[in-house]
């Protein structure tokens, strides 16, 4: 097996918002090919945009996925990959270390880390939402709100002036997409400016 079998995301409201929600889910499914059979990052790049991401890549929703933002986060976590692994283990808690991370939870944590590090143009709290979901996809347990906790953690240390209390939380959303709310650990109600 090359790939985990995941549900698509619970949200998708069409348009823009919906392709790049499957170009997350693609380039979390293609970091953890990567991981996973350590084939070269181009050489999984090409397969996924050749046969993969076809007209519908999330076919429940019948979505296409935003290939220039699928690329973007593969190729950047391909690049930026230490730096990358190294903010992943630093917010990790003193009983985990970073090999000790399941690879499809890695996958989820390091295109999130791409994204918050890279792509100041998207709202911390967006990002954190979208992988939060993207988790939900694939795990029913406390997972999502690992990676809910997580990225709130390095998204504080990266970009503290989106977290200050002057900022309302109706600002965390693309300029394209709708308002999207703080992302929430549906198991303990916490959210992310809690953990």
């Amino acid at each position: 097996m090359t790939e985990p079998a995941a549900r698509a995301p619970r949200k998708s409201n069409g348009g823009g918002t919906a392709r790049r929600s499957a170009a997350r889910l693609a380039a979390v499914q293609a970091l953890y090919q990567i991981d996973h059979s350590g084939e070269p990052g181009d050489q999984v790049l090409e397969e996924f945009l050749r046969f993969r991401l076809g007209e519908s890549f999330d076919t429940e929703q019948d979505v296409a996925p935003h290939k220039n933002l699928f690329s973007e986060i593969v190729q950047g976590v391909g690049a930026h990959g230490p730096d990358i692994d190294a903010a992943i283990a630093a917010a990790l808690s003193n009983k985990w270390t970073f090999e000790r991370v399941e690879i499809i939870l890695r996958a989820i944590l390091r295109a999130g880390v791409y994204e918050l590090q890279s792509r100041k143009d998207t709202p911390a709290r967006v990002v954190i939402t979208e992988y939060v979901d993207i988790a939900h996809a694939f795990y029913d347990g406390q997972e999502p709100g690992m990676v809910n906790g997580m990225l709130d953690r390095i998204s504080r240390s990266l970009r503290p002036d989106e977290f200050s209390d002057a900022k309302p939380v109706a600002a965390a959303s693309e300029s394209s997409e709708p308002a999207e709310g703080e992302p929430q650990d549906p198991e303990s109600g916490e959210t992310a400016g809690d953990v």
